[in-house]
C-alpha cells in the first residue's frame, strides 16, 4: 500500500457544496468515496427544514447511524411503514441495511440537523425510492406545532 497517496492518509474534510438527494433531503457530503478514497464508508450533514419530509425509501445492503446535531425528527419505518421512532438533540439512530423508512422533521419552526454516517462510500448509489408507501403516512400528520 502507497500511504503516500492521498486517497490512504489520514484528512480533514470539509462539507462540500449542498445537494438534493433522491430522498427529497438537503445534503452537505464530507467523507466518501469521491472526497478522500474511502471504500465503505460515507459521512455528511442533513438538514431538514421545518415540516420538511423525505421520500419513503432504503439503503440496499448499507447500515445507516445518525446523530442528531438540532431538533426533533420523526420517522416510520418498517415494510408498510408501520412503526414510529422520534430522535431528539443528542440522540443517535441506528438504521438496519434494507429497511424502508420515511424520517421527518417534526417541527413547523425549528430546522432539524443530523450528522449521517452510512456504510456505502457512494450513498446514493444504494438508496432505492419506495413511492408505493409515500402515502400510507399523512404529510403533516405527526408534526408538532
Amino acid at each position: 500500500m502507497d500511504l503516500s497517496s492521498p486517497q490512504t492518509t489520514c484528512r480533514v474534510v470539509r462539507p462540500g457544496p449542498d445537494y438534493v438527494g433522491k430522498q427529497a433531503l438537503t445534503y452537505a457530503p464530507a467523507v466518501s468515496a469521491e472526497s478522500v478514497g474511502s471504500k465503505a464508508l460515507h459521512m455528511q450533514l442533513v438538514t431538514l427544514p421545518p415540516a420538511a419530509r423525505a421520500k419513503a425509501h432504503l439503503h440496499e445492503a448499507h447500515e445507516t447511524a445518525l446523530h442528531v446535531l438540532s431538533g426533533v425528527a420523526g420517522m416510520w419505518y418498517g415494510e408498510r411503514l408501520e412503526q414510529h421512532l422520534w430522535s431528539r438533540a443528542g440522540d443517535f439512530v441506528y438504521i438496519p441495511a434494507g429497511m424502508p423508512h420515511l424520517p421527518y422533521n417534526a417541527s413547523r419552526t425549528e430546522t432539524c440537523t443530523a450528522v449521517i454516517a452510512r456504510t456505502d462510500p457512494n450513498e446514493q448509489e444504494s438508496v432505492v425510492l419506495l413511492p408505493e408507501l409515500d402515502g400510507l403516512r399523512p404529510a403533516d400528520g405527526d408534526l408538532m406545532a
